[in-house]
């Protein structure tokens, strides 16, 4: 658990770090107040063409700038995740999607200071015009057989390693026989 905390929203009391059912929490020694730290939800989107998938290039002030990911961010406060989804696409490359089926949710424990949930829709262009935004300074689509490095994180690595292998299907060559 990350202990940045050290005195109580509530009271102002100092917090001491206790086990209560079976988790460390941060706890008052005033009022009795435990902090319970819980994961952020985050949510992309995969938009493909072809054998394409399109991906942003993280920018300035973000933890991996210059890495490569899914377009993606962060569930506001009350704000339901397929809007969530789609708001942070348009941010993120300017494009306008409908959203489609979960594609795949994952548990990330690569940043042991913000630990997420992301849950990756499936998403269908319907208007808009492709530009860089927000957190990213560059997008593109790139073959999945071609995708660029580095990648973001390893949970993006792993989707899109997922996409690669349900959509890529070489063309076998049909037996020829004199």
């Amino acid at each position: 658990m990350v202990n940045e905390y050290r005195f109580c929203p509530r009271c102002a009391a100092p917090l001491d770090v206790q086990l209560r059912h079976g988790h460390q929490r941060l706890v008052c020694q005033g009022c009795g107040f435990s902090l319970s730290p819980r994961p952020t939800v985050g949510v992309g989107v995969l938009v493909q063409e072809s054998h394409r998938v399109l991906l942003g290039r993280r920018g300035h002030g973000h933890l991996y700038v210059g890495a490569w990911c899914i377009p993606s961010g962060y569930v506001e406060w009350g704000e339901e995740v397929r809007v969530a989804a789609r708001r942070e696409l348009l941010e993120e490359t300017g494009l306008e999607v409908e959203i489609g089926s979960i594609y795949a949710v994952h548990s990330n424990f690569h940043n042991p200071r913000a630990l997420t949930v992301g849950i990756c829709f499936q998403g269908t262009v319907t208007g808009g015009t492709l530009r860089a935004g927000d957190d990213l300074d560059a997008v593109d689509y790139f073959s999945l057989n071609a995708l660029p490095e580095p990648l973001a994180s390893p949970t993006d690595r792993l989707v899109l390693e997922q996409l690669r292998q349900e959509v890529w299907q070489p063309q076998i060559p049909y037996p020829y026989s004199p």
